[in-house]
């Protein structure tokens, strides 16, 4: 309810919107007129609260009652143009201002998001006018739309691009760029499958038998590897490893959970022998803030780190190269090779185009180098099924739900689970669910 305050000759009105309190000047003006505003931004407030009326984009609260729920122009001080926050325009300014907090991927699939935003809406869409039937079209549009292998699109993925812009919208009306809630109440999504629950080799291997591509895919993504099976993947990494530093860092992932990103932060300081722990340097567990968790050090992981040390090329990272990388685009001794149908046919002719290369210096691994050299080690192998370095982690949780670990503990030394990936990994091994159910009724 609007309430009313006399400062000196003049009157002020308060309100409170959306759990803020406003407050403008009715100006000198007599007790009855002010109490017949005040009356008139009730009025206002209720018909905006039962949606009878909207706030127009761009306009304050405070200045939409005060003109007596008229929309004014937002005009230039120097062109006297009305001024037209575009969506392209919008965009730009919200990852400018977040870039830098972001992880690299994060910043990836906000773009991409908005990359599709932006082709359905178009790049000089009025951001300030959104509608929900803007959204609602937009989710319409891209549930019509193709997927991976040929299937329509998840709406999960339409849910997060959704939200990308919700979550600019929220960041654009603190900073004064557009007004009021975004405009999602009463959006309707198609179903969602829940992913299925993560699995043993053998289990996918009964269950992929007459299934689709799709189909065969999210069952191997789902793969987790039991204890004998990580031994035996490590033990074939050791042999096929393309680097000294693939072998160390798989070892890493499957015996701390930690994330690919982790793993490529990983400093020599963050490994505690003495105290038989590993920091691990987080990014998604808190936002805006730098966050670290720690996970005990196994004695398989100790050895392998000890032994990895020995030769370690050199710099701050625990994962690194050497300055030097034969046959690498980045860091072989000299560029300038040209391909095998622009070179040369003698020795001299080819040598022409070469030069020392400058040292990179010692730098941790990206993450394509980490993505490429683990499917090269694995090309060819019973375990070239697996896609990523995901399944450390998938592995490592389930694994430690199997042996009944505590699941604060897991928690702990996971750092951020969702209760969705918590269900996912929460089973028995098959032969244990046995054990389990024969321990009941025989």
């Amino acid at each position: 309810m609007a309430s009313l305050q006399q400062k000196g000759n003049g009157w002020y009105c308060q309100f409170i919107y959306h759990g803020k309190r406003h407050t403008f000047a009715v100006g000198r003006v007599s007790e009855a007129e002010a109490k017949a505003k005040s009356a008139q931004v009730d009025y206002l407030l209720l018909r905006l609260k039962q949606r009878l009326i909207e706030l127009p984009p761009g306009v304050g609260i405070a200045e939409f009652v005060q003109n007596d729920g008229r929309s004014l122009a937002i005009t230039s001080a120097v062109e006297g143009e009305t001024k037209v926050l575009t969506l392209v325009a919008f965009r730009d300014r919200y990852l400018d201002t977040h870039r830098p907090s972001l992880e690299p991927r994060t910043v990836e699939g906000i773009e991409l998001h908005f990359k599709h935003l932006v082709a359905s809406l178009g790049e000089r869409f009025p951001i300030r006018e959104l509608k929900l039937a803007n959204l609602q079209g937009y989710i319409d549009a891209r549930a019509k739309a193709k997927g991976l292998s040929g299937r329509r699109l998840s709406p999960a993925t339409i849910r997060k691009e959704i939200i990308s812009l919700r979550t600019a919208w929220n960041w654009g009306a603190k900073m004064g760029l557009v007004a009021g809630r975004f405009p999602n109440d009463g959006l309707r999504f198609g179903k969602v499958d829940e992913k299925p629950p993560f699995m043993t080799r053998e289990e996918i291997e009964r269950r992929i038998v007459g299934a689709t591509d799709y189909q065969k895919k999210e069952l191997w993504d789902a793969l987790f590897l039991t204890l004998p099976e990580v031994t035996e993947l490590l033990g074939h990494v050791r042999e096929a490893a393309t680097l000294p530093w693939v072998y160390p860092m798989v070892c890493f992932a499957a015996h701390t959970g930690a994330r690919r990103s982790e793993l490529l932060r990983v400093a020599i300081a963050d490994i505690d022998f003495e105290g038989k722990a590993i920091l691990i340097n987080e990014k998604k567990r808190t936002r805006g803030k730098r966050t670290t968790r720690r996970v005990p050090m196994s004695a398989f992981m100790a050895n392998v780190l000890k032994e990895w040390l020995a030769v370690h090329p050199g710099g701050p990272f625990l994962f690194c190269n050497g300055i030097v990388v034969e046959r690498s685009k980045k860091r072989s001794r000299t560029t300038g090779h040209k391909s095998q149908v622009a070179r040369s046919s003698t020795v001299k002719g080819r040598l022409e185009s070469v030069s020392d290369r400058e040292s990179p210096g010692f730098s941790p691994i990206t993450k394509d180098e980490a993505h490429d050299h683990l499917r090269r080690s694995l090309r060819g192998s019973r375990w070239e099924v697996i896609k990523g370095w995901h399944i450390a982690r998938h592995s490592f949780a389930s694994n430690c739900a199997a042996k009944g670990i505590d699941q604060r503990l897991i928690d702990r030394w996971l750092g951020h689970t969702t209760d969705e990936m918590r269900r996912r990994y929460q089973h028995l091994i098959p032969n244990q669910e046995q054990q389990a159910i024969g321990a009941v009724f025989g």
